[in-house]
């Protein structure tokens, strides 16, 4: 194999390829990349056999070839090489990098080692904007369970309904929801999909290197994201994801409306105060939120935020970095809480919109 191509476009493929590989002891070649020449561009693979990534990187080839290298060394060098052309050459079992007055050989592994990363030739289920979808599934994705003793909670629900896509995730203890309103492409599968927290976290980050539409295709307990020059295959996880519409409040018995980054900075100068457990306490009453929290061994903090609030008074404990969580999650100038006692989740959601909530269950006093 001799390929030639720009520093800065194998460095950013490169990095795109090999943030998914952990260290290996059992299986070595899972440490390196796979790198192939594909139709006139090198083509760069990784995988972990859960997740598989991938990318291709325009250049030009001057001999076909292909074979394997350590993906932290590869990618450590092509990093700090100058932003000039770079050549690729596979000589025996080594890979051979000049740039300028840099000469590198790095041992590589065949080829034929590398695990097959699976290919998904179905029709694309739906197509969508990629900086649009990267937005939305950042919204939903830090509230799957971090444990894997329920791994169908795990992950990220995938609904689809007519032309809209519906993202949840929940760790049990709160719940997020984002819908996507007229994706193009009708889905032909209304099988919901699940998909693991390290893959949406995987292609949020590749999105953001990315623009243009993505794909998503469905195959046999797998999924494709497709985003043109960078392709991410990863494993569904199986199971029945729990039917958490039943907990969303149809109605509020308290309503508040307040300015979120208020909100937003009264809660996070309540954390510094907060207990152990990390709870605050939301008291509403006419014409004012107090938020308060307090700690033996450190002191007490009270705020008020102005707010427009129906219902009467209430007050409520619930986990500070929950709230902050839901909120950092949302854009709008102002945001609406939703209430109906004090043991009852509350939802927090933009105001005025219908497109995202975030619920969180209270603390309960003792």
């Amino acid at each position: 194999m001799r390929f030639v191509c720009l520093q800065e476009n194998l460095k950013k493929d490169l990095n795109i390829a090999q943030n998914i590989i952990g260290r290996n002891l059992t299986l070595p070649i899972l440490n390196n990349l796979l790198l192939q020449t594909e139709e006139g561009r090198l083509k760069i693979s990784a995988t972990n056999l859960e997740i598989g990534v991938s990318t291709w990187t325009s250049g030009k080839v001057e001999k076909d070839g292909a074979i394997t290298c350590p993906a932290r060394i590869l990618a450590s060098l092509v990093n700090n090489l100058p932003n000039k052309k770079v050549e690729l050459e596979v000589k025996g079992s080594n890979l051979l990098i000049k740039c300028e007055s840099f000469k590198t050989t790095i041992k590589g592994l065949p080829a034929d080692d590398f695990p097959i990363i699976p290919k998904i030739k179905e029709t694309p289920l739906m197509e969508v904007e990629n900086g649009f979808f990267k937005d939305a599934l950042n919204q939903v994705v830090g509230v799957t369970a971090l444990s894997e003793s329920r791994p169908e909670i795990a992950g990220v629900l995938f609904s689809f309904e007519r032309n809209d896509l519906k993202l949840a995730a929940t760790d049990s203890f709160r719940l997020a929801e984002k819908v996507i309103f007229s994706v193009s492409k009708k889905p032909d599968s209304k099988k919901p999909l699940i998909v693991p927290q390290r893959t949406a976290q995987e292609l949020i980050r590749i999105l953001g290197e990315r623009e243009g539409k993505l794909k998503i295709i469905l195959g046999h307990n797998q999924v494709l994201f497709d985003m043109g020059e960078t392709q991410l295959v990863s494993r569904l996880i199986e199971g029945q994801y729990p039917d958490y519409q039943q907990i969303i409040p149809k109605s509020f018995n308290y309503q508040v409306g307040v300015e979120r980054e208020l909100l937003l900075n009264s809660v996070r100068v309540a954390g510094i105060f907060s207990s152990k457990v990390n709870n605050i306490t939301l008291v509403l009453k006419k014409g004012q939120l107090e938020v308060l929290s307090n700690d033996a061994d450190l002191g007490e903090n009270r705020s008020q935020v102005a707010a427009e609030i129906k219902g009467g008074d209430l007050e409520v404990n619930f986990n500070y970095r929950y709230i902050l969580d839901g909120l950092t999650n949302i854009s709008s100038k102002k945001v609406f809480l939703g209430m109906n006692s004090e043991s009852s989740p509350m939802v927090i959601r933009p105001a005025g919109e219908d497109d995202y909530l975030y619920i969180i269950m209270p603390i309960k006093a003792n």
